[in-house]
C-alpha cells in the first residue's frame, strides 16, 4: 500500500511540475465603428474559443474607446494592449505643420509624403513631437482595462522598400534616395552638426556617414526609451510592432535599432511575402531577433495571413499576399523552434476556416 501511495504521489507532483507548453497567439484587430457591444462580444468571445490569448487593438486615440473595448475584451478573457501608431500621425490641430519630418530633396511628409498619401511622419528630434505622444499614450495606459500600449510605425519612413513591394509602387530601390531618406529639418541637421561637427546638407552622398544614420537610430531609441518611462510610471506594459532583425533589415531600411529599446516586448512584423523569401527566413529573422535581445524579454513573431489563399499566385499586390494555410504551420514552427515565445496574426479577419484549422491543430499539439 505505501508503494502505491508514493507512486501515486510521484504521478501528482509530476503532473503538477509539467510546465506549461501552450504559446500565446496574439492578433493585431481594430474598429470598433458602428459594432454594438453585444457584437464586441461575440467577436472576441469567438477569438478566445479559437485560442487567442490577446489583442492589439487599434482604435484611435480616443480614451474612452479603449475603455469601453477593453472591458469587453476582459470579458471574454483576453489581453488588451492599446495598437496606436506612434511617428505616423494624420493632420493634427496639436501637430503644426514644422513637426513633420523632412526629406533629403527638403519636402514635408506634411504635404509631400513618400508612397502613399498616409505617410505623415513627425520628426522625432522635436520636443513637441514627445511631448504630443507622451500625454496621448499616458491617458490611455491610466485606463485600468488596458494592459498595455503597443506602439507601431516607430520609425522613420522606409528608405528602402522591402523589394516584395517594389513593383508595386515602380521603383527599383538598390540604394537610399533622398526622396526617401529622412530627416533633413533644421532641428535634425543642426543637432547632428553640434554632434559630429559635420553639415549633412553638404555631404555629397549622406548615406556614406555612417554616423549620420547612428544619429537617426538614437532619436527614434530615444523617443521609444522614453515613452517606455511615461507607460511604466502608471503601471502599464509597452511594447512595439517592429521590422524584422534588427540589424538584417529594421536598421537598414527604417531606422529601428530596436535590441536597445527598454520594452516588455516586441512583435517583430515577419510578412516573407514582403521580402520575397519562404518560411525558413521566419525562423531565421526569429533567431536573429532573440539574440540581439538576449532573450530579456519575449519575442513574439509577427505572421501575415493570405485572406484569399485560392486566389493568391493572382493577386498582383503583394499586401493580398501572405500565409496560406499549408505555410502556417511550418511558419509557426519556424517561429516558435527559434525562439519566439508566441506569435501574433495580422490578422483575425484574414484568417479562413483553415486558417483556424491549422492553428487549432498546431496548438493542440502543443
Amino acid at each position: 500500500m505505501n508503494r502505491i501511495f508514493t507512486l501515486l504521489c510521484l504521478v501528482l507532483l509530476a503532473a503538477c511540475t509539467q510546465p506549461e507548453t501552450k504559446f500565446p497567439v496574439y492578433a493585431w484587430t481594430g474598429g470598433p465603428g458602428e459594432a454594438t457591444d453585444a457584437q464586441i462580444k461575440t467577436e472576441f468571445s469567438e477569438l478566445a474559443e479559437r485560442g487567442i490569448t490577446g489583442l492589439m487593438y487599434n482604435g484611435g486615440q480616443d480614451p474612452e474607446t479603449y475603455r469601453r473595448v477593453g472591458t469587453i475584451a476582459k470579458e471574454a478573457g483576453l489581453e488588451f494592449h492599446a495598437w496606436i501608431p506612434t511617428m505616423l500621425q494624420r493632420k493634427n490641430p496639436e501637430l503644426p505643420p514644422e513637426l513633420y519630418a523632412v526629406n533629403g530633396l527638403g519636402e514635408s511628409a506634411y504635404d509631400k509624403p513618400a508612397y502613399v498619401d498616409y505617410y505623415k511622419f513627425l520628426c522625432p528630434a522635436r520636443e513637441e513631437v514627445f511631448n504630443f505622444l507622451s500625454g496621448m499614450y499616458g491617458r490611455i495606459a491610466e485606463i485600468p482595462e488596458v494592459d498595455g500600449i503597443h506602439l507601431d510605425y516607430i520609425r522613420f519612413p522606409d528608405v528602402i522598400l522591402a523589394e516584395g513591394l517594389w513593383d508595386k509602387y515602380d521603383l527599383v530601390m538598390d540604394r537610399e534616395y533622398p526622396r526617401f531618406d529622412y530627416c533633413y529639418c533644421d532641428h535634425c541637421v543642426n543637432g547632428f552638426k553640434e554632434e559630429s561637427g559635420i553639415d549633412i546638407r553638404s555631404v555629397e552622398d549622406p548615406s556614406q556617414v555612417e554616423a549620420w544614420k547612428q544619429y537617426r537610430y538614437d532619436l527614434i531609441t530615444s523617443v521609444v526609451n522614453r515613452l517606455a518611462d511615461t507607460v511604466h510610471a502608471k503601471g502599464k506594459m509597452i511594447n512595439a510592432a517592429v521590422f524584422p532583425g534588427p540589424h538584417s533589415i529594421a536598421l537598414k531600411i527604417v531606422r529601428q535599432e530596436w535590441d536597445k529599446w527598454n520594452l516588455d516586448a516586441f512583435y517583430p512584423m515577419n510578412y516573407n511575402d514582403f521580402y520575397l523569401k519562404d518560411t525558413r527566413w521566419i525562423g531565421e529573422v526569429c533567431q536573429e531577433g532573440v539574440s540581439a535581445i538576449n532573450h530579456r524579454v519575449p519575442l513574439y513573431s509577427g505572421l501575415f495571413i493570405c485572406p484569399r489563399p485560392e486566389l493568391k499566385s493572382e493577386e498582383p499586390d503583394p499586401e493580398d499576399h501572405g500565409l496560406v494555410p499549408g505555410e502556417l504551420k511550418e511558419a509557426i514552427r519556424e517561429s516558435l523552434d527559434h525562439g519566439a515565445a508566441g506569435i501574433c496574426l495580422f490578422t483575425p479577419a484574414r484568417m479562413t476556416e483553415e486558417h483556424w484549422k491549422v492553428l487549432e491543430e498546431v496548438l493542440s499539439e502543443q
